[in-house]
């Protein structure tokens, strides 16, 4: 089926007796040019013990990550494919992907956002999910609380999150260690509390996701994990999506002026 510049390419039998004796684990994977990553990531993810539905959205690679995708789609019956026609950025990849799953006729129990380039262990999905299942709003795969780290980072590159990361807790309001990661488990209630109000286009979606709960006295967990520089492919962050992220944190400190206050007072 079609809706606007969308195409969603769907092969998604979950039986009903089984949908309903488990709960139901989304995982969404943004691309762009992931051809050599993309199958071997969702093989992995199909190997772990869990009811998983798997959604990619797709921003027309020009690898052609799509057509590895729908070759999957022929062997396991979890996965939707979300074609869009541009590159559009991460941040209304998730936005879509959160509408697409919250108005299945089953919405998901959680919702786990990762990277599809091996950034994030695929094994760690099963940690984030137990710890959401304890009663976490958003659980976060963490790189700077106890026992997380990051490999084939240069300094300056950490140096750079280092610091992102303590302009972005301003932002956000709470003490949270590392609000730029996308590795992530929300809850279903938590995405339908927040969705309405997220307006990102790129990478500050991170941030943006975490803002939004602060009113709401959501409950948030960080758990270590290892980040590890992509293996394959190139960066694709760009200038335009730092200046975006950026603007956002700069527009979204303004705004927090009073509540800074008060808090201090």
């Amino acid at each position: 089926m079609t809706v606007a510049n969308v195409s969603i390419s769907a092969y998604c039998e979950l039986g009903e007796s089984q949908s309903q004796s488990r709960e139901l684990i989304a995982v969404l994977l943004p691309t762009y040019c992931e051809a050599e990553n993309i199958e071997n990531l969702i093989q992995e993810i199909q190997e772990l013990n869990l009811e998983t539905i798997i959604t990619v959205v797709d921003d027309s690679s020009p690898d052609d990550t799509s057509k590895v995708v729908k070759k999957l789609q022929k062997e396991y019956h979890n996965i939707y494919l979300i074609s869009r026609a541009s590159k559009s950025g991460l941040g209304t990849a998730i936005v879509a992907g959160f509408r697409f799953l919250l108005d299945l006729p089953e919405a998901p129990d959680y919702i786990i956002t990762m990277d599809s380039d091996y950034s994030h262990n695929p094994k760690d999905i099963v940690r984030l999910v137990n710890h959401a299942r304890k009663g976490s709003d958003l659980v976060i795969g963490s790189r700077y609380v106890r026992s997380g780290t990051s490999k084939n980072w240069p300094l300056k590159r950490q140096l750079i999150s280092r610091i992102a990361n303590i302009i972005a807790s301003l932002v956000v309001g709470r003490r949270i260690k590392d609000c730029t990661s996308g590795f992530r488990c929300y809850s279903k209630d938590y995405v339908q509390r927040v969705l309405p109000s997220l307006h990102s286009t790129t990478y500050e979606i991170q941030i943006e996701t975490l803002r939004q709960g602060r009113l709401g006295h959501s409950n948030f967990k960080e758990i270590p994990i290892t980040f590890v520089e992509r293996k394959k492919g190139k960066s694709k962050l760009s200038r335009d999506e730092i200046r975006a992220f950026l603007n956002y944190t700069a527009k979204s400190l303004l705004s927090n002026l009073p509540f800074l206050k008060s808090r201090n007072q």
